[in-house]
């Protein structure tokens, strides 16, 4: 294994019955970085990092996450790993600290450290004021702090956090990844699964998965350089009558509306995309004005997405 890397995957598949649910993961997820998982509900997120942290076992295929190979024996490496669900897991007739308490006391972390440790924890995560709070009358956002507070209590080398923003705030979701950018700047190394385009765009590298696959791999950057696609935005009063006049076009893989506006997306092969749009608008008397655009993230998604396109290696 790659001493650079936490996780190594190749060719991790996991069947559940005749449902194929993770087909062939190849995966490199460096050290201390934050490593995004974009995908829709059901695309094999949540599988795969179960199967990563030794939850499930692999149908075939293998990995080695943080020097121990799955499958195998995994006792060494979950004192290693910290895991969260999108689901708020902890006791909701515990107070905050004595969810934190408790979670010391599974991990077996040390005793003299513990009031320490604690405290520093509630500072970080602004969950002084909360201390005797139950945890299950706490705000969305403050429950998330403390999930993470208690994910990172022993100071595992590995964060493994499953959809952690979906039932919090923009602003608790912005302080959240404040949070994480601190962990991987400490040296943790972080797999994220999200759904949201502007959260992936804060990993530092991003796998698109789709229906088990992997379909793309890259930084943020690298992926919308590789979309393999013209992007062209159209403006119009009248957008879905533009939609209409541009989805006859055989040639256009996509076209999005949002709001005023309509994503085109039409592949790098076809010579004139800009020319064929506005002919197109033209001929269903439609006014609009169509550019070039550069690719963005949920651009890239799309295209990754559509039916067809070879998975990425």
């Amino acid at each position: 294994m790659n001493d650079n890397l936490a996780i190594e995957a190749r060719g991790l598949t996991k069947r559940f019955a005749d449902l194929l649910a993770v087909d062939s993961l190849n995966l490199d997820v460096p050290k201390g970085r934050i490593y995004g998982f974009l995908g829709p509900n059901g695309s094999g997120k949540s599988t795969s990092i179960r199967m990563l942290c030794g939850l499930l076992t692999p149908s075939s295929g293998n990995a080695i996450v943080l020097g121990t190979k799955i499958p195998g024996d995994t006792s060494e490496l979950k004192p290693q790993i910290g895991y969260m669900t999108q689901r708020f897991s902890l006791f909701g007739d515990l107070s905050v600290l004595e969810n934190l308490q408790f979670m010391a006391q599974i991990y077996s972390f040390p005793k003299a450290q513990r009031a320490p440790r604690i405290d520093e924890l509630l500072e970080r995560y602004k969950l002084v004021e909360q201390r005797k709070q139950l945890a299950g009358t706490m705000s969305g956002g403050q429950r998330q702090r403390l999930a993470l507070a208690c994910a990172v209590l022993h100071r595992p080398a590995l964060l493994l956090l499953d959809e952690p923003t979906s039932a919090v705030d923009p602003q608790s979701r912005r302080d959240f990844w404040a949070n994480l950018f601190r962990l991987a700047d400490a040296g943790t190394t972080i797999l994220v699964s999200t759904h949201y385009m502007d959260e992936a765009e804060r990993c530092h590298r991003i796998a698109i998965l789709d229906h088990g696959a992997k379909v793309a791999d890259g930084t943020p950057q690298q992926l919308r350089e590789q979309t393999g696609m013209h992007v062209i935005e159209v403006q119009a009063e009248e957008p879905y009558a533009a939609q209409k006049a541009i989805a006859k076009l055989p040639e256009v893989a996509s076209v999005t509306q949002l709001g005023i506006r309509l994503r085109v997306l039409i592949p790098e092969a076809i010579e004139d995309p800009l020319a064929r749009v506005a002919a197109a608008l033209a001929a269903d008397k439609v006014s609009a004005e169509p550019v070039l655009s550069t690719p963005s993230l949920e651009d890239v998604f799309v295209a990754a997405t559509l039916p067809g396109r070879d998975k990425a290696a």
